[in-house]
């Protein structure tokens, strides 16, 4: 009997040890690890973040194994993923890689996990190496937002992160130390409990809601229960990856199913994740940054006062061109991040990115408002063509119009990933100071040198515990 998806990943997961891990892996699960957490920093200062707290709490109680970042609160393990998940996503500054978002979806549960099991650098380390592998190759196997067809962009009806609970259930189940075979029966049942892909309708629908693409601590939650109902003895459909008929690809609604970009070379030497995880420099929708980054780039260099600029002209991604990034009401914060007017006004602005770009003051001022009146969006005409060549390619332009010239800079690749441009690499440096930047008025200065010191040397720690109490027993002096 030929083996089934939910047992290769499962065989994978438990036989991927920290030792087998190529060091750009380890070095890539270590630099996500600890942009995920300085994300979860900053998200302290959102509604989002902040309800995600409290039904943290209200899930489960004050009196329990795990932290919630950036607070003096402890709650059970569940309890603290979800409210991590909800945290990580708030300012929508965490990494971008197929599907979509990974990390405010795996990572919770191997925080809580981690913490509570006091697992090693090493374990966890290996848990968020596997669950960004199978995240991303689902991610390429199955319909997705940059999708394109006869030279054009491709929307499906159905499209979402929700496969990114097969990662989350993979990394739960390996830091509870599962048993042969479990790992597996794991995966079937994420298969089975899944949240719905409801990413489409949140796309299109004004005003846009704060679920955004899916809500981060549900399906964190998704991803631990179905590691624990694996270890308490229940059984999966293990087919149901394999059932074409009446499973997963049909139930989750996807018209693109690839398996053997799942199953082909896992568990070999190569990782497919690190060469497409991208990190954010701005803390707005990942379609904006290519533009974004030229924009500042031309208003820094040439002093251009956001008074003085008449019209603001931009070209990128083309498949966006839809209702929650065109739409320009910015009540809240959430629907600033997706706006392309608001963002590159607030560029403009030249403000260090952070928490404080989400500031009503800013986003609603008069004089984001009024600079917003002036931008114009368009589709790249070289985006399918560009993207058809390299996948993080995001070709882009800026025009301004200010002082009686126009200032013009273009992109290839958007700031934060690994391509040609070797500028485009965030480097170690960058990464601690957007870290620093997120984790400012929330834990002293000292607690979070001590935290960039722990991850990125994170295989030499014997207990990941210590990293999590810095966190928030740090918060409570704060």
């Amino acid at each position: 009997m030929s083996e089934k998806l939910t047992e290769k990943l499962g065989r994978f997961a438990e036989e991927a040890s920290f030792e087998s891990l190529p060091a750009e892996v380890v070095e890539e699960s270590k630099r996500t690890l600890l942009d995920t957490i300085g994300c979860a920093l900053g998200g302290t200062h959102g509604a989002k973040g902040k309800a995600g707290v409290e039904l943290g709490l209200v899930t489960g109680g004050t009196d329990g194994p795990a932290t919630i970042i950036g607070t003096p609160h402890r709650t059970s393990v569940v309890g603290a993923a979800f409210a991590n998940g909800e945290l990580i996503n708030d300012l929508d500054f965490d990494a971008v890689l197929p599907p979509g978002h990974v990390s405010p979806y795996v990572v919770p549960g191997i925080l809580s996990i981690g913490e509570a099991s006091r697992a090693s650098g090493r374990e966890i380390i290996r848990a968020l190496a596997v669950s960004h592998e199978i995240s991303f190759r689902f991610g390429k196997s199955m319909d997705s937002t940059r999708d394109h067809k006869s030279g054009a962009t491709s929307h499906a009806k159905v499209i979402g992160y929700s496969a990114t609970v097969f990662g989350a259930a993979a990394a739960a189940s390996m830091l509870l130390g599962a048993k042969q075979g479990e790992i597996a029966h794991a995966l079937a049942i994420a298969a089975s409990t899944s949240p719905v892909n409801a990413h489409k309708a949140w796309m299109t629908e004004t005003p846009a809601s704060t679920i955004k693409y899916l809500v981060a601590g549900s399906l964190a939650e998704s991803g631990i229960n179905a590691a624990y109902m694996a270890r308490l003895g229940h059984h999966g459909a293990l087919q149901v990856l394999d059932d074409t008929d009446f499973g997963y690809p049909v139930f989750i609604g996807t018209d693109r199913w690839i398996p053997q970009n799942i199953a082909n070379g896992v568990g070999g030497k190569a990782w497919g994740w690190p060469n497409e995880n991208s990190i954010k420099p701005y803390p707005h929708c990942r379609i904006l940054h290519a533009p974004l980054h030229a924009l500042i780039e031309l208003v820094t260099e040439n002093d251009i006062k956001p008074e003085e600029i008449d019209a603001i002209r931009a070209w990128g991604e083309a498949w966006v061109m839809q209702g929650v990034w065109l739409d320009n009401r910015v009540e809240s914060a959430y629907e600033a991040q997706m706006s392309m007017a608001n963002g590159l006004s607030v560029g403009a602005h030249r403000i260090a990115p952070g928490a404080a770009w989400q500031d009503p003051a800013l986003y609603r001022g008069e004089s984001v408002l009024k600079l917003m009146e002036k931008v114009d969006y368009q589709p790249h005409p070289d985006y399918v063509e560009e993207i058809k060549k390299n996948p993080s390619a995001r070709p882009s332009r800026i025009e301004i119009d200010a002082r009686g010239a126009t200032f013009v800079a273009e992109r290839m690749f958007p700031k934060g990933v690994a391509s040609p441009d070797p500028t485009t690499f965030m480097t170690n440096d960058e990464l601690v100071e957007k870290f620093h930047v997120n984790a400012e008025g929330v834990i002293p200065r000292s607690a979070a040198d001590q935290v960039v010191e722990a991850v990125l040397g994170l295989e030499l720690e014997d207990d990941f515990s210590r990293v999590m109490h810095l966190l928030a027993n740090s918060a409570e002096t704060a």
